[in-house]
């Protein structure tokens, strides 16, 4: 097992470990001098690091998505942690566990395969189920559905990550659905089912995440389309006003035009799967910046351009509290004892004086 992971580093460490390279670039000092940029990674994060010294030894001995093993000091620069590389050597794949440099959902496959299945296996109207049936009938699909991330970067950026989003947003849709009874579930679930299968072929997956030709010229929007129309030509008597509410579904997901759908959702299913696409791949990504945030102190995270604003780091922010006391208030004084009758004006030495003490002394 790889150790350490990105995740167990700490300030002032000497680090003795291999990762994979996610960025490099090879800049120059203010000596004309060149150095290296690199962003390293494994399964639990990434980090920043610099080599400032012997470069033009090693800087073209690897490249973008090569491992490398890395010796180096780990230092706090700008409240972010950094390596500085001391020395570096590229390691072969055959070296390698690649389950200890790529995020994968925490969930088996197969496991969550089963679970899709399950829901399809729920949609009553026919040419629906036909259509989802025969998507993941496809051995090529759905092999590539199980191991597919959501995104390259954003959300559920991870092996699985798509299957996890779409189940994720099954239940979603099943609790959503129930609420709003004119809502034709078996359509909403139709398009949770599909509206990102275009990823399978946009993303790749196989060494880092990054986007294939066909995924940079078309997008999944695209590819998807593609894909439902190779499958709905199989199914006899699928209904052309059916086939065009599915395609609403793919086109409008995104909610508006600046981000990439061509429509925007114009009838109820298509508008709550975008909100439901919308609130859950937001969720993720919050719950993902949190995690592998490297700001040292403070309990605010960096700035995420996606979420356009920096997060609270609650747990943190809850742990650096400091309680105001609690103010006690001292406890009464005793009460103070009844003042004594006041002494006569005079001594009674005749019944007459008892008289003329008590007059002097009657409130008037």
């Amino acid at each position: 097992m790889k150790s350490p992971y990105v995740s167990e580093l700490q300030p002032n460490q000497v680090v003795t470990a291999t990762f994979l390279v996610q960025y490099k670039d090879i800049r120059q000092k203010k000596t004309g001098e060149p150095y290296l940029s690199l962003v390293l990674v494994d399964r639990t994060g990434e980090i920043d690091a610099k080599m400032w010294d012997n470069v033009p030894e090693v800087m073209d001995t690897f490249d973008r998505d090569d491992f490398l093993k890395i010796r180096g000091l780990l230092q706090v620069y700008q409240n972010r942690l950094q390596l500085t590389v001391h020395k570096l050597q590229k390691q072969t794949d055959a070296d390698i566990d690649f389950t200890d440099y790529f995020p994968a959902s925490l969930r088996h496959p197969d496991e969550m395969f089963a679970e899709l299945m399950t829901v399809i296996g729920a949609i009553r109207n026919p040419y629906l189920n036909a259509l989802l049936t025969a998507m993941m009938a496809d051995p090529e699909i759905s092999r590539r559905y199980k191991i597919a991330p959501a995104a390259k970067s954003i959300h559920h950026a991870y092996i699985g990550g798509l299957l996890e989003h779409v189940l994720s947003l099954c239940s979603l849709a099943k609790m959503t659905a129930a609420h709003y009874p004119h809502i034709d579930a078996d359509l909403l679930m139709t398009g949770v089912v599909l509206h990102d299968i275009g990823k399978i072929h946009e993303l790749t997956y196989d060494r880092s995440f990054g986007y294939s030709t066909e995924g940079q010229l078309l997008g999944h929007i695209i590819i998807a389309l593609r894909m439902i129309d190779e499958k709905i030509r199989t199914i006899p008597g699928f209904p052309p006003k059916l086939r065009t509410l599915v395609d609403h579904l793919i086109i409008s997901h995104h909610g508006e035009l600046e981000f990439g759908s061509p429509k925007t959702p114009l009838f109820p299913e298509a508008l709550l799967l975008h909100h439901l696409d919308n609130l859950d791949s937001k969720m993720e990504s919050m719950r993902a910046f949190l995690q592998k945030d490297r700001h040292v102190d403070g309990c605010w995270t960096g700035y995420n351009a996606s979420l356009e604003r920096s997060v609270l780091k609650k747990h943190k922010f809850l742990e650096d509290a400091v309680e105001a006391p609690v103010e006690t208030k001292p406890a009464p004084p005793p009460p103070a004892p009844a003042p004594p009758p006041p002494p006569p004006l005079f001594k009674a030495q005749s019944l007459f004086g008892e008289k003329l003490q008590g007059a002097l002394h009657k409130e008037p």
